[in-house]
């Protein structure tokens, strides 16, 4: 399992340090295989918002923008990202700033045009391994000229722990959060969570085919979901930080209740379903689409 210290720390806080609490949890039993930082280093980034973009006179892949890093006047910058627009924040390299990799931000013509910095995508801040195919954008509410590293929160680390199977009640931020909190004499700070009452009566069946391997499955109806809505920022940054990465937003909220609740979830699209849901193992011969596309076999052969 893997967890950000952050995520972690607003259930139960020590006053230890991180590889003092790393070692707690080892000790615990709750073995810590690796204690990594969540972003590389980097240094003079800034939440700035786009306010305008002209093409590039001499290069068709390129635009020239205008950007508000909270200064005086507009910084004029080149850039080459497909998805660049206006009212866009955005992750901006000032002149001197300095990326991973030590890569310093200078002043530079580009096809004979002045930029001075640099909008940035999440590979070259070293928030994805893969090249990024444009510009990382940001949420609106982003606070222009803030320091992206501190509004980020990013100055934390990730806790990798190898639980054995007798441990299933460590697995979740809830759980790993009571281990700590008992070893520290410390109360957990839980969420505030208060029942919902069922805005639709709508019920879909489901039929527990192996109760002995699935005691319980429940299920709940919701419409009116906008699918397109997009994950926010803290969400996507906290499931990356616990080795998941952003699908959409009903998948992610899924997901983000199972690490931090310990409760595993799975969303269906009901225009999809027919006659009901059936939990059982499978039958000989069975063969499954997994979601990268990959064909299995299921069963045993007849």
């Amino acid at each position: 399992m893997k967890f950000s210290e952050q995520w972690l720390r607003e259930w139960v806080s020590p006053e230890l340090s991180t590889q003092a609490l790393a070692d707690q949890i080892t000790m615990a039993g709750l073995e810590v295989d690796a204690v990594e930082a969540v972003a590389a280093k980097f240094e003079g980034v800034l939440v700035a918002e786009v306010v305008a973009k002209t093409p590039h006179p001499d290069a068709d892949k390129l635009s020239v923008c205008q950007v508000n890093d909270g200064s005086s006047d507009p910084v004029q910058v080149v850039c080459g990202a497909p998805n660049v627009a206006v009212g866009q924040k955005v992750p901006f390299a000032q002149v001197g700033a300095v990326l991973p990799g030590d890569f310093k931000i200078k002043k530079a013509k580009l096809r004979g045009v002045e930029s001075r910095g640099m909008i940035c995508s999440a590979s070259e801040l070293g928030l994805e391994e893969e090249t990024s195919p444009g510009i990382l954008e940001l949420p609106l509410n982003a606070p222009i000229g803030q320091s992206l590293r501190d509004w980020m929160t990013l100055d934390d680390s990730t806790i990798e722990v190898d639980l054995t199977p007798n441990r299933g009640d460590c697995l979740s931020l809830k759980g790993v959060a009571r281990e700590i909190g008992v070893l520290n004499r410390l109360p957990l700070n839980s969420p505030d969570l208060e029942p919902q009452a069922p805005g639709c009566d709508d019920e879909f069946p489901v039929r527990l085919s192996a109760p002995e391997q699935c005691p319980r499955y429940v299920g709940r109806v919701i419409k009116n979901v906008d699918v397109t809505a997009p994950t926010p920022l803290w969400m996507v940054e906290r499931l990356r930080r616990s080795g998941l990465r952003s699908i959409d937003a009903v998948v992610d909220i899924t997901n983000y209740v199972m690490l931090e609740l310990g409760q595993p979830l799975h969303a269906f699209d009901l225009a999809n379903l027919e006659n009901r849901i059936e939990v059982r193992g499978a039958r000989a011969g069975e063969r499954l689409v997994l979601l990268d596309g990959q064909d299995v076999a299921c069963g045993k052969a007849p």
